[in-house]
């Protein structure tokens, strides 16, 4: 189960950016983006996330996935096609076969939200580079 390292991984994204900013406060709430095409089963995700997150800053932290649906760009027609589960690499408009995929292989660390404090709540984004 590659998820857990996937996890893990996560986890160290946060916490480097998390005292990049000089902030001391617990995560409470890390935002990702999985494509559909990215190789990653959500719920293993998911289910890997608490203990990857175990003993670090983000122990605790809710994992907020949002799914990026797979897209195609046609090279015939230059039209944009969402795939269909499973995938068909065809193009939505002509029907010829494309692989020039434009959306879906995402894997990205979104934002962090921070436990609040009497006086604010802190929100740090910051964008990983695609997996």
């Amino acid at each position: 189960m590659h998820e857990l390292s996937i996890a893990a991984e996560i986890v160290s994204l946060a916490v480097t950016a998390v005292e990049e900013a000089g902030e001391e406060l617990p995560v409470t709430v890390v935002s990702v983006r999985v494509g559909n095409l990215a190789g990653v089963v959500v719920e293993a995700l998911e289910f890997a996330w608490d203990v990857a997150a175990e003993g670090t800053r983000c122990a605790g932290a809710e994992l907020r996935i949002e799914r990026v649906p797979g897209r195609v760009r046609c090279k015939a027609c230059e039209a944009e096609t969402q795939l269909s589960d499973p995938p068909q690499f065809a193009c939505g408009q002509c029907g010829m076969p494309t692989a020039d995929i434009v959306a879906g292989r995402e894997l990205d660390l979104v934002s962090l939200e921070l436990e609040e404090t009497e006086t604010a709540s802190t929100e740090l984004s910051h964008a990983a580079p695609n997996s």
